[in-house]
């Protein structure tokens, strides 16, 4: 039987998509995000709470705006789907007194991820909680590595820093982003500081199977052109929390 921190997630995880998928595509052009109504793309109606129901408003509507009957957007459906994994991943993996931790850590990252693949940024309004949120975590499932912690978040922040800056001093311009390095001490944050390998690593491997990928499309590129490395980051802190980094004797909640 599930227990009740896994019925909750499960409930809640659609509407909390939802939310997400606004907050994605609000968030980096600074519309107003918590009093703004819902409204067609199309055709301006706005949407009554009958056509906000998450994934079963756009199956009962074919995907399409009752007034206009323009197309919606398969984003919405497919942001709502993803927190309800992430749910159904937290439900799955760790202990009941993790679950809401891990949710709010895997909807958090969605968002960032999302956010940096359109926009190529990441807002502090979303890392710097995050990371304060990592070390809350860490009180609550395992105050003993609470200073590990601490110090993951100050070196995650610092070692791209001082990576940031070196590329501008021999580069001329910037090539990492402020947002990476503070959702690289989020991850140090929520994993320690001997997770902080790892997740640059998967990263960085992840970016450059994006980069190979495209390359074999007919679409490489060029030199200059950005890389959404702050997607890459967060799902390489996502997999890690969830699995775990025992090749440096760093667990997750999973070993809780």
């Amino acid at each position: 039987m599930l227990s009740l921190p896994a019925l909750l997630a499960l409930v809640v995880a659609p509407v909390i998509g939802s939310f997400l998928g606004s907050l994605v595509l609000r968030l980096p052009t600074h519309q107003p995000l918590l009093l703004a109504r819902s409204a067609c793309p199309h055709c301006g109606h706005t949407l009554g709470p009958w056509e906000l129901v998450p994934l079963l408003s756009w199956l009962v509507q074919f995907g399409r705006c009752r007034h206009c009957h323009g197309k919606i957007d398969r984003f919405y459906p497919m942001i709502e789907l993803a927190a309800l994994a992430i749910a159904g991943g937290a439900v799955a993996v760790v202990p009941p007194e993790a679950i809401g931790w891990t949710c709010l850590l895997g909807w958090t990252l969605l968002a960032l991820a999302l956010i940096d693949r359109r926009a190529f940024l990441l807002p502090d309004v979303l890392t710097l909680p995050l990371l304060g949120f990592g070390l809350a975590a860490t009180t609550a499932l395992a105050p003993d590595d609470l200073p590990d912690h601490v110090i993951g978040a100050a070196l995650g922040w610092g070692g791209f820093a001082l990576i940031a800056a070196a590329y501008r001093a021999l580069r001329g311009r910037d090539g990492l982003g402020g947002g990476d390095a503070k959702l690289l001490a989020a991850g140090g944050a929520w994993l320690g500081w001997a997770a902080l390998p790892a997740i640059v690593l998967a990263a960085a491997v992840l970016g450059l199977l994006e980069v190979g990928m495209r390359a074999l499309a007919g679409h490489a590129p060029a030199a200059d052109e950005p890389i959404a490395l702050g997607t890459w980051l967060a799902v390489a802190i996502w997999v890690l929390w969830l699995v775990g980094v025992p090749m440096v004797g760093m667990i997750g909640p999973s070993g809780l």
